[in-house]
């Protein structure tokens, strides 16, 4: 296995697990705001796919300024 590839995985890693605990603490506050358990875990959700989305519009630009 290269560096390169190595380094691919654990920044994957690191990406899922930072939308891991961005979604928990977002269904924690929607919790704690008196939401039910299923709108709490919807904003969650929510939240995980806003966060890989955000990051993968970041590697693309930085991607593309870079080139």
């Amino acid at each position: 296995m290269s560096v390169r590839t190595a380094l691919i995985i654990i920044v994957c890693a690191l990406v899922t697990l930072l939308a891991l605990l961005v979604s928990g603490t977002a269904g924690y506050l929607a919790r704690r705001d008196q939401a039910t358990y299923p709108q709490a875990l919807v904003r969650a959700a929510i939240a995980f796919a806003a966060t890989l989305t955000l990051v993968a519009t970041l590697t693309t630009a930085i991607r593309a300024i870079s080139t």
